[in-house]
């Protein structure tokens, strides 16, 4: 090949051969094409069909709540998008009404805001003295942490039973709320120490060079850098705790029983009383969902914070 069909442009047919496929794999193939269209308006369609029918209970448990026991035992709740009279609030007011369930919303306030705040305290204290204090058997204490993980629920029930009779609290609020605490905290400390050892330590080190205690270091510092982490170990707290009716079950008598108890028993008392289950059913959803909307934000951040480095 000469130096002009060279410069004119001609490639030697063994350089055309070594392009080709390179062309080839630029335009891509059917996995390419896959791709590509998934990343487009089909996946967004296929996503918000699934998102419907992920709302879809949510919807109709709401519609039912406005229904009179009548009209739910004759029809779906589907029926109201074509008689929309049947929709009423007398079913709220009978659940006002009712003291049972209301006092078991209030209970459910009293067991689950204090058992959120007590494991976030505790948890954040402790997953920054795994992280970055250095005391005597450290790693072997976080170790026995990770450990507490694995243990069920059900194994502690009898024993912390027993020993909430013998100092008097069983059956009261303050029992429900320590042993939600206790074993929230295993969590909340592993899910902390890790998120606090990722903080550059370059950062904790001028902090204390500015004379900054250990004390004035978590809270200038390492709370501020660990809010979404903080965020989501409350969402999830809060979500397990409002939601959770085997420890209620065990721990609460009738005076201090949440919103799950109150309406299992609602179920065993009176077969029909679709007019009270319904809205107390609904009302016990809502408050989670209003919790996880209004936080999302530092959720999604905090469960991400270690997807990227």
């Amino acid at each position: 090949m000469s130096a002009d069909a060279t410069a004119a442009g001609t490639a030697p047919p063994a350089a055309r051969q070594d392009r080709a496929p390179t062309r080839r794999r630029r335009r891509g193939g059917l996995p390419a094409r896959l791709a590509a269209a998934a990343g487009g308006g089909v996946v967004r369609i296929v996503l918000l069909v699934v998102a419907l029918f992920w709302l879809l209970p949510t919807v109709g448990l709401l519609l039912s709540s406005l229904r009179t026991p009548q009209d739910i035992a004759v029809s779906g709740w589907w029926k109201v998008f074509t008689a929309p009279s049947q929709l009423t609030v007398t079913n709220y007011r009978s659940l006002l009404d009712n003291h049972a369930i209301t006092d078991s919303l209030w209970n459910t306030v009293l067991i689950t805001v204090p058992a959120t705040l007590l494991v976030v305290a505790i948890g954040s204290l402790a997953g920054y003295a795994f992280a970055w204090m250095d005391f005597p058997g450290r790693d072997w204490w976080f170790l026995a942490v990770v450990a507490m993980l694995v243990v069920p629920v059900q194994v502690a029930l009898v024993p912390v039973a027993k020993l909430f009779g013998q100092i008097g609290i069983f059956g009261d609020i303050s029992g429900v709320v320590l042993f939600h605490t206790a074993f929230g905290l295993p969590f909340a400390i592993f899910l902390l120490r890790n998120f606090f050892a990722e903080i550059p330590r370059e950062l904790l080190e001028a902090a204390r060079l500015d004379g900054a205690g250990e004390l004035r270091l978590f809270a200038r510092v390492v709370l501020p850098l660990g809010g979404p982490a903080i965020a989501s170990l409350g969402i999830f707290q809060f979500l397990w705790v409002w939601n959770d009716m085997l420890v209620a079950l065990i721990f609460a008598n009738s005076d201090s029983q949440p919103i799950t108890v109150a309406l299992q028993q609602q179920v065993r008392q009176f077969s029909d009383n679709v007019d009270i289950l319904a809205p107390g059913a609904f009302l016990s959803m809502v408050v989670p969902l209003i919790v996880f909307f209004a936080f999302q934000r530092q959720f999604v951040s905090g469960v991400m914070a270690g997807a990227v480095k």
